[in-house]
């Protein structure tokens, strides 16, 4: 006989709301589990903070949350924080952590003129570890990489109600809208991205633009299914969590457009560090 487990709390964690696209995608697949996006409005962006600054702040959030709310899994839903972070997070925590990944390898199967882009924030680009992960499945294609840290901010905005500038959007692409030979696969290296995907696809009409969030989605519910039976859980009774790092005036219509998402509660945490 099987025993129907309480649903388990996943944390959700990026530096903006960017992390609700990896979020919805887990969401989706796993309905019935109680929710807490935290988002570090304070520090927005990340692209542009150093390692140590990041490594600190980062752990210094999840700590913050778990004082005050038990975590069975948590993914960090931001590509900058999921290139510096993971290893210090995964020795200060004992549940079950999940990065970002720029989707590198799917777009290497994927791309026909074996061209393929990386559009990510700065520090992502710059990182060891993107170099690492074209090495290993990507070194048969020429793999353009290009650092902007605009975009998120561009993307942060139209989630709330502004819309994109699409001559500054044009601008900023201008070094690969120039080349010869145009990456027919662009990855989505960052997880505020996907919200204008539409506004990309419009100056990049023939390319395909992959995400990680079902991939990301995946991963948690195959872990989760380890220790509870996904199909049996009770819904959570506990409402679904916003929590930022500091309460401002746009908070207010944020919190409309986050309950889209099925996120009904809204409080501020206070961090020490970072």
């Amino acid at each position: 006989m099987n025993i129907v487990k309480q649903s388990p709390s996943v944390l959700v964690f990026d530096s903006g709301i960017g992390g609700l696209s990896i979020y919805n995608e887990i969401y989706n697949k796993i309905p019935n589990a109680h929710y807490i996006y935290v988002f570090d409005n304070e520090m927005f962006p990340y692209g542009d903070k150093s390692s140590e600054f990041l490594i600190n702040r980062v752990n210094s959030v999840i700590e913050a949350v778990t004082k005050f709310y038990p975590i069975d899994l948590a993914v960090i839903a931001c590509n900058t924080a999921s290139t510096i972070c993971l290893p210090s997070l995964r020795a200060k925590f004992s549940f079950p952590i999940i990065g970002v990944v720029p989707a590198i390898k799917p777009a290497s199967l994927l791309t026909k003129n074996k061209c393929i882009g990386l559009l990510a924030t700065k520090a992502t680009v710059e990182r060891t570890y993107i170099a690492d992960l074209i090495k290993q499945f990507a070194s048969h294609c020429t793999v353009k990489l290009l650092g902007l840290s605009e975009l998120a901010l561009i993307a942060e905005n139209k989630l709330q109600g502004i819309s994109v500038d699409m001559k500054q959007l044009k601008e900023l692409m201008q070094p690969w809208l120039g080349l010869q030979i145009i990456p027919d696969t662009i990855v989505l290296g960052c997880t505020h991205y996907p919200f204008i995907k539409t506004e990309l696809q419009t100056l990049f009409p023939q390319v395909s633009l992959i995400d990680s969030g079902y991939a990301i989605a995946t991963r948690v519910c195959n872990l989760l299914n380890d220790k509870y039976n996904l199909d049996q859980i009770i819904p959570s009774a506990s409402e679904n969590i916003v929590l930022s790092t500091v309460y401002t005036q746009s908070i207010e219509k944020l919190i409309k457009k986050l309950s889209d998402y099925n996120l009904n509660k809204y409080h501020d945490i206070k961090v020490h560090g970072g």
